[in-house]
């Protein structure tokens, strides 16, 4: 979800079905629907809906599924209803539609945030002192999320029991076997995954997670350094915390058009702070006493690799809400699996 509309982007579904489904919803006609697809995004077709000044967000899964597990809709739907008796801050979840038949897949209608999204950690446009406030924002509401007591907010069975790595690593590593296109395909890749294999770590830790927790997936206020909602909680689960910390924290180790990282960046003149201070802060909050390892950055590498080879698949087979998803998705997916192998080259693990 993004702040700004792309107006070239149409719906995947028939505008007069949604119009029929929210006259009923909302109990009376509706003369004006207007459907903008969101800017940014490669997974969950996304789509700003304003019916006759009554506003909402949809989120749909996309038309092809290319794993059973992905695109969980009805998963995002439950957490985010959930944390609604949280301090965590969300956009309200207002409907599920679990129906395919009517929009061509299920979907959901949250509340229409209005904020700030940016793809880049560089955070253009804001001054160094909000730069560092809304890190700091940003670094605290992680923590928030894996403070929480999950089964009080009904998600306990949210995840699944044993060791979260190993099935996360077993997992992804089907999910590369089916995108890949040839053996030879990412060979760093396959390091990362033999690498990750041998070095599984012990660790009992369990807490909501939400799986891809970038500032990409950020709302920040219109016009204070604050975050105001977290979104795109496909990914979600009960798990280990410190992954939701290595994939914040990738920024440190990506360049700028590596999904917008900040390697090579003048940090401290943009008021960023070292990833050390970043990951201070966090512990601080959280209360977390197990610290960032180069196993968790390189298994947030990993992961990153195998869902951009996913989103270059969909895109090749027509199925992306970007029109340029196939070339982004194998550039991301050789530049993450490159990263990862250079933490794991200067790892002393």
């Amino acid at each position: 979800m993004n702040a700004r509309p792309a107006a070239d982007l149409g719906p995947d579904f028939d505008p007069e079905a949604l119009r029929e489904f929210l006259a009923d919803h909302l109990g009376r006609s509706i003369a004006s629907l207007e459907i903008r697809a969101t800017e940014g995004g490669m997974s969950n077709p996304t789509y700003f809906v304003d019916a006759d000044g009554w506003r909402a967000v949809l989120r749909k899964q996309p038309r092809m599924q290319l794993a059973k597990s992905a695109h969980a809709i009805d998963r995002e739907f439950r957490v985010l209803k959930a944390l609604a008796a949280s301090d965590v801050a969300v956009p309200e979840a207002y409907h599920y539609h679990s129906d395919p038949d009517l929009l061509g897949t299920p979907f959901y209608l949250m509340e229409w945030l209005e904020g700030r999204v940016y793809t880049a950690y560089a955070m253009p446009g804001l001054s160094a002192p909000d730069r560092t406030q809304a890190y700091a924002s940003m670094c605290e509401t992680m923590a928030k999320i894996h403070r929480l007591d999950f089964s009080a907010l009904g998600l306990a069975d949210y995840g699944r029991p044993g060791n979260y790595f190993e099935r996360q690593i077993s997992r992804w590593s089907q999910l590369w076997s089916q995108y890949r296109k040839s053996d030879d395909d990412n060979p760093d890749l396959d390091r990362m995954i033999a690498w990750l294999q041998k070095r599984v770590p012990a660790s009992e830790h369990i807490a909501l997670c939400h799986g891809d927790f970038r500032i990409g997936n950020m709302m920040f206020h219109p016009t204070e350094p604050r975050v105001v909602g977290v979104l795109d909680w496909e990914l979600s689960t009960l798990g280990h915390p410190l992954v939701d910390v290595a994939f914040n924290t990738q920024a440190w180790n990506m360049a700028p058009d590596e999904n917008g990282g900040i390697m090579g960046e003048d940090a401290i003149a943009l008021g960023i702070p070292s990833e050390e201070d970043y990951l201070e802060r966090y512990y601080a909050h959280a209360g977390s006493t197990e610290r960032l390892t180069d196993f968790h950055r390189v298994f947030a590498m990993f992961r990153g690799a195998v869902g951009s080879a996913g989103v270059a698949v969909r895109g090749e087979l027509g199925n992306s809400t970007l029109p340029d998803s196939a070339r982004v998705g194998r550039f991301l997916a050789h530049a993450y699996a490159g990263r990862g192998m250079r933490i794991a080259e200067r790892s002393g693990l």
